[in-house]
């Protein structure tokens, strides 16, 4: 059973407070969106969630356990988290960049066992590439390089999934197949965490949403029109519901 806490999360640099007293609960067959505006400290909340930042103040645990506490292999393996707009500048082919979330996992010497073939095969096919297995990273367009990096965290089948803003470059299409992959994942009893900009694909596809504001919680639930107005400043109308919602911005 997978139990992720955060009780009284704070982050300070320079002087400056970027997440300021943020809790949350968040389990096993969990999708929680994180949405605010730029600047509301989602990706450092991400990180912090990921095990990658140590809070100012506050704890993370998971099942009952501080992060301090865990190893960091141990964490690595349950864990994947893939950052906000990743690069990677070596002429690695995409199998072996998705075979990358598996380093955990692997023996320390030696190549790829052959045991890892049929995950790589998966994430691969999950993200529309095993056409493009062969091709070199660096001449992926940008969303298709998105949905690399997307594989190389579903490969290794972590408890716990934390994805930066995962739709951004991507097409229609295929930003939808990701946010659904995303909730499938959770449906399939691991938990997902994500930030989204997409107001509809966390409306459609998240169980609940958490709010940042200037560092803040500013909500957590269901997406409203009142939240979204609350926390963007802006009119919304919220239409249909599940797999048909939609978020209208009013002039």
């Amino acid at each position: 059973m997978t139990y992720l806490l955060a009780e009284h999360v704070s982050i300070s640099k320079g002087g400056r407070v970027i997440l300021d007293d943020v809790s949350l609960e968040a389990g096993a067959g969990d999708f929680l969106a994180v949405i605010g505006p730029n600047g509301a400290g989602k990706s450092t909340l991400l990180s912090v969630l990921a095990g990658l930042l140590k809070p100012t103040s506050g704890e993370v645990s998971l099942d009952g356990k501080n992060f301090p506490e865990i190893p960091r292999k141990t964490l690595a393996r349950r864990r994947a988290y893939l950052p906000q707009n990743p690069v990677c500048e070596w002429p690695l082919s995409v199998e072996r960049l998705v075979a990358l979330g598996l380093t955990p996992q692997l023996p320390a010497l030696g190549g790829l066992p052959p045991e890892f073939e049929p995950a790589i095969a998966r994430a691969l096919a999950a993200c529309d590439l095993t056409s493009r297995r062969e091709q070199t990273v660096t001449t992926l367009s940008g969303g298709e390089f998105s949905r690399a990096m997307l594989a190389r965290a579903l490969v290794g089948e972590p408890d716990i999934l934390i994805v930066d803003e995962p739709v951004t470059g991507l097409d229609p299409r295929h930003a939808m197949d990701c946010a659904a992959r995303l909730a499938a994942y959770a449906a399939g009893g691991k938990l997902v965490i994500a930030s989204l900009h997409d107001l509809t694909l966390a409306a459609r596809h998240a169980h609940r949403i958490l709010a940042l504001k200037d560092g803040r919680k500013a909500g957590e639930g269901a997406l409203t029109s009142a939240l979204i107005a609350g926390v963007f400043d802006v009119q919304a109308e919220i239409r249909g519901e599940g797999p048909y919602a939609s978020v209208a911005i009013l002039p």
